[in-house]
């Protein structure tokens, strides 16, 4: 039978059974549906959310009625003040956006159309208004979120209009409207759009972020913050004369109010176990979510109760489903011969042959089956599985037919790479704690033959095993740094150091013919090794390569040779024919390929190896990735020059000792492997698209395609969340870089969360739930890596313009048009190229033909235009006549644009305030960016007498040595030429004072970077405290459906040996904070006190140029 019958005959029955088990637990226990979410409460209904949908429930419980039923998930639920409406966000076109829906029930309505997230906050009193928080323009990163701005829309669906504060992640009008209790920041920094603050939880942080909840008077914007005590004071709900909030100021996120009248404080919950994760407010009663459960607060009384609320329905999100599985394809093998290929996908092994027939030799949405490898015999693949609960070393044959064999690892470590040896007796294994292990294949008995010096990511062992099977090479960190080539002999179980460490070498490979080792080295790895330090930026590697002759009495292959005749025999006319002439001139014979029964024998003699190494004439390149062929053959890739196009990927080189030389193979390859045959070679590009072609001679394009698109397999969700939980769980609890867990007992917690599993109806509840582990760690940078498989919605872009607009005279006026400014060749701004007929002040009055005016949404008329040809109609009157049509190609994106207008406002107003004597460079992350940027704007102003380095909003990255090293350039004296100015010595630098800015939205490197600046004592920080983010997160396994959270693995602790900033930053010297009122009155005073700091130092120390010495008389004495 074909094999998609076959699994839609077992995708039936998996339906069957979900019916039933969904059937089955509709019988609920007496406390109800847990991981009900945002509740909101009305005067006689709760609504919240679950299951990625909307449901209202009468306050005294019981069955809940469905709202909504689309892909994605409506969120942050918040009922008007007549109860008649509900306003949730949602993702219904693509983009989340604002919507209301009638509490009786009804289609959603619509009504913000900008591109970017918008998350309701409640309403405006009189109920004519939702409010909204998005990062729409807060310069100079709103697409980090590092803070929000509030918003009102009406229920028409009118143009938003912004509050007047300055940064507000929510907030509750007083009950006459004229002021406003909120959140200025959430603590959750470099989520993405489509997690918002769900995707990171922090639980107990204290860094620069946490806030009190403030009070604003909106028409003064003087404010008055409420009583704190550096803790977490959230969600503010102002109820007649008292604002209540949550606060875990007792490390459990409870709730408090605050009584405007005798300005007390009075705690109302006492929750010792699970946060209060939400709470929204109606006029007699708060709802919040705490446990999975919804409670509800008496106002009247302080009493709260939980509700015990049933949730019926059909979740089809959660039903089994056949997907296909090539985009999660994550790992590949080859068969001895390159007949068939495996493939790790979607936490199965699939095993492909040429024709495109495949199997699926695992079967198991409940599973993560990874890393697979093919037996030298063909018979049997290895791989990880956790079926068990824990990741075991599996053996199974080819078909997937019989149970594969299980050999328990020998720690609970994170096994990857298996790599059999030729005679398929043992495994070569790597784990999370950097170790190089092998496995007997007929035991299952483990021997560790490594512990690497470093733990640094993406310098693995590069491990391969000799022809024989005889011994190990590997590549090993050096105290230095930089790696060696090491020999394990699995005869006397001991390791020898081949290369000196004077060299970063990588990637050994045994020749076919056992006589050789080959390998990858570099000499001016240099600061590369830094691999977290900015300074290792920009510095290209090359690499030769070498090979090593093993025995010492193996002569070189490239000692050099004379090319003779070769000797003939003659036959003389009159003698009998020769018996043969295969004796007088045999023919060039290649060595035998190896195979499983007849291994070559390697043999190695130490002593003298290193002289015994040569370079192969290769030019130098930035190679990598070198892999055996057959003998006298290898395999290396080669990166694109730098000044490439990024969409250049790696090119697969063959190198033949025969013609002692290199040629290109294929390009285009993100990965491969050679078969144990070395006949065949597997590769895969950057899209996902695989071919098994031969090693004799370069591919053409399309030979040896495989149909991956095709594979497809039956997914279980519930299954699959269930796997997914304790994965990531078990991800933390292996990755992270303190193995105390900070403190938590990790199985507790993962007993304590993992009944709200079977709770899970969308994948959305499941990176819910998976952040919320996450937090218990009380640590910055845990945070959800992707959404994994939620369902696709459609996506309808929204285009922009670049410019700001506002209601005049009863059309739209462009009150600013954003360039791309001088030397940005990447933006594109709209409205401002060259002889494009539009100018600020002039209106626009329709959009391809659709007239606009106020209050019609502007955003809405530019729906799916962007990237697209548009028209505008333009006057510099609000009036048709006289308009003219001009077409311009709206952006997907402004926020460039607007950043660098930000940019260059902020350093004329330095310059201004200066009188030209200072610089200003902002740096926006610790990164690529940042270092471009910083050589950008520091250098180009090097005639500056100081500088001002604004790291505001800077979301981190590497470790910024290089600009405090550049900051701490010495001016040592003068250079006089002939002619033109005197130049200094060093020629390139700033050495007047330098002020940095910080803030509390400057986090990881961005918390690094004042530190060291502090530390190299180049000047005094102006600002507030940063993030206090500073762990590092390397990377980790993704899980099934590439939802996965972060485990930071690297944590800082200073020259004291205390731990430092995590959880605490760094504080400023001098505190400044921009307040509403200076902010709303167009002031910086962050940059300007930092200008003012500048010019005292620069008053206190100045800094007059030399005089050039008279001419020198070397004549006279």
């Amino acid at each position: 039978m074909h094999i998609r019958h076959l699994l839609q005959r077992r995708l039936h029955q998996l339906l069957i059974s979900s019916l039933l088990l969904a059937a089955a637990t509709l019988s609920l226990p007496a406390q109800g549906s847990r991981l009900l979410r945002r509740p909101t409460v009305s005067h006689d209904m709760v609504a919240f959310e679950y299951g990625g949908d909307l449901w209202v429930v009468a306050r005294a419980g019981g069955s809940a009625r469905r709202l909504t039923s689309t892909p994605s998930a409506e969120s942050d639920p918040f009922f008007s003040p007549d109860g008649s409406y509900i306003a949730p966000a949602a993702t219904i076109a693509g983009n989340t956006d604002v919507y209301v829906v009638p509490t009786e029930g009804g289609e959603p309505k619509r009504l913000t159309y900008h591109p970017g997230v918008d998350n309701v906050r409640g309403w405006t009193p009189d109920g004519k208004r939702v409010i909204f928080a998005s990062s729409r323009g807060t310069l100079p990163t709103p697409g980090a979120n590092s803070y929000f701005r509030l918003w009102t829309v009406s229920l028409d669906g009118a143009m938003p209009e912004m509050l007047p504060v300055p940064r507000a992640y929510a907030g509750s009008y007083s009950p006459d409207g004229k002021r406003l209790a909120y959140q200025q920041l959430s603590t959750a920094m470099f989520a993405g759009p489509w997690g918002e603050n769900q995707s990171s939880q922090w639980r107990r942080y204290r860094g620069g972020r946490t806030q009190p909840v403030r009070i604003i008077d909106l028409a003064s914007y003087a404010e008055t913050p409420l009583p704190w005590t550096n803790s977490n004071d959230t969600d503010p709900m102002w109820v007649g004369n008292t604002v209540y909030f949550l606060s875990d100021r007792d490390h459990v996120v409870n709730l408090y109010a605050y009584s405007e009248g005798t300005k007390q404080l009075t705690q109302l919950t006492h929750h010792t176990d699970f946060d209060i994760m939400s709470a929204s407010a109606g006029a007699d009663a708060i709802a919040y979510e705490q446990a999975g459960y919804v409670h509800l607060l008496d106002l009247k009384t302080g009493q709260s109760h939980q509700l015990n609320i049933d949730v019926k329905g059909d979740f089809p999100w959660a039903h089994p489903q056949m997907k296909r599985v090539a985009s999660l394809i994550t790992d590949a093998t080859l068969s001895p011969t390159g007949a068939r290929a495996a493939f790790e996908a979607r936490g199965d092994i699939f095993t492909m042959a040429a024709d495109g027939s495949y199997r699926n030799i695992t079967q198991s949405s409940g599973a993560h089956d990874r890393n697979p490898a093919w037996s030298p015999d063909g018979k049997r693949l290895a791989w990880f599985s956790d079926a068990s609960g824990e990741y075991q070393l599996m053996i199974g044959e080819q078909t997937g037919e019989t149970m594969p064999r299980a050999i328990a690892l020998p720690t609970s470590a994170y096994f990857s790479n298996p790599i059999w040896s030729p005679n398929a007796q043992h495994i070569l294994l790597r784990d999370t704690n950097a170790q190089l292990w092998t496995v007997a294949v007929s035991t299952g008995r483990f021997t560790k033959i490594d512990a690497d010096t470093y733990d640094d990511p993406g310098r693995g062992f590069d491990a391969a095993w000799s022809p024989d099977s005889r011994w190990v090479a590997y590549s090993k960190s050096t105290p230095s740094h930089m790696r060696a080539i090491v020999l394990y002999s699995m005869a006397a179980g001991k390791s020898y150091q081949v290369t000196d460490g004077m060299a970063d070498v990588i990637t050994p490979a045994f020749d076919a013919g056992g006589k050789y080792l080959y390998f990858l080295a570099s000499t001016n790895y240099g600061l590369k090794s830094g691999w977290l330090d900015m300074s290792s930026q920009e510095r290209l590697v090359r690499r030769s390569v070498y090979l090593a002759v093993l025995s010492a009495k193996e002569p070189s292959p490239l000692l050099p040779s004379i090319v003779d005749e070769a000797e003939r025999a003659v036959e003389p006319h009159d003698s009998a024919p020769a018996k043969s002439s295969r004796a007088v001139a045999a023919p060039a014979r290649s060595a035998p390929t190896p195979r499983l029964d007849t291994a070559t024998t390697t043999r190695v003699d130490i002593d003298g190896i290193q002289q015994r190494i040569i370079a192969l004439g290769v030019p130098p390149g930035d190679y990598s990735s070198l892999v055996a062929g057959s003998a006298g053959t290898f395999f290396f890739g080669e990166a694109p020059p730098p000044s490439g196009r990024p969409e250049q990927s790696y090119r697969l080189m063959q190198y033949r000792l025969a013609s002692r030389s290199a040629r290109p193979f294929v390009d285009g390859v993100a990965s491969y492997l050679v078969s144990a045959d070395t006949k065949k070679i597997l590769y895969g590009t950057a899209d996902n698209h695989w071919s098994i072609v031969s090693t004799e001679e370069p591919p053409k394009p399309g030979d040896g395609a495989l149909g991956v698109d095709a594979m497809e397999t039956i997914v279980d969700p519930r299954a699959e969340w269930t796997e997914i939980f304790r994965e990531t769980w078990r991800t933390q609890r292996e990755f992270f870089y303190d193995a105390k867990m900070h403190g938590n007992d990790w199985q507790a917690i993962f007993d304590k969360y993992s009944p709200l599993v079977q709770s899970v109806q969308h994948r959305s509840d499941l990176a819910y739930l998976i952040a919320t582990v996450g937090g218990e760690l009380t640590v910055g940078h845990s945070y959800l890596e992707g959404p994994g498989d939620v369902p696709d919605t459609a996506y309808t872009s929204v285009g922009l313009l670049g410019a700001d607009f506002s209601a005049d005279k009863g059309h739209y006026r462009i009150d600013r048009i954003y360039t791309a400014g001088s030397w940005n060749p990447n933006l594109q701004a709209p409205l401002s190229a060259p002889g494009l007929k539009v100018a600020e002040g002039n209106y626009i009055l329709d959009v391809n033909g659709r007239t606009l005016a106020p209050p019609a949404n502007l955003y809405k008329l530019f729906e799916g235009t962007a990237g697209k040809l548009t028209t505008i109609r333009v006057n510099s009157t609000p009036s048709f006549e006289g308009s003219w049509i001009v077409t311009v190609k709206p952006v997907a994106d402004d926020e460039a644009l607007r950043t660098q207008a930000w940019i260059d406002d902020n350093r004329r107003l330095v310059d201004k305030l200066s009188g030209g004597r200072l610089a200003y460079v902002w740096l926006p992350n610790t990164a690529g960016n940042g270092y471009t940027a910083f050589n950008r704007y520091y250098f180009a102003q090097q005639d500056k007498q100081g500088a001002i380095i604004d790291e505001r909003y800077n979301q981190g990255g590497e470790v910024a040595d290089y600009i405090v090293q550049q900051l701490s350039r010495v001016h040592a004296g003068y250079f006089a030429e002939r002619a033109g100015r005197t130049i200094t010595m060093p020629m390139a630098g700033i050495f007047g004072p330098k002020v940095m800015i910080i803030n509390e939205s400057a986090g990881s490197g961005g918390d690094a970077l004042p530190y060291y600046f502090r530390v190299a004592k180049l000047g005094p920080l102006v600002g507030t405290r940063t993030w206090g983010g500073l762990v590092g997160t390397l990377g980790v396994p993704l899980p099934i459906d590439n939802g996965g959270i972060t485990a930071p693995d690297l944590a800082f602790y200073d020259l004291s040996g205390k731990w430092a900033i995590e959880n605490e930053g760094v504080a400023p010297d001098i505190e400044v904070e921009n307040t509403p009122a200076e902010v709303m009155h167009g002031h910086d005073a962050q940059l300007e006190r930092a200008v003012a700091e500048a010019l005292k130092l620069l008053e206190a120390h100045p800094m007059p140029p030399a005089p050039r010495p008279a001419p020198i008389n070397r004549v006279s004495p």
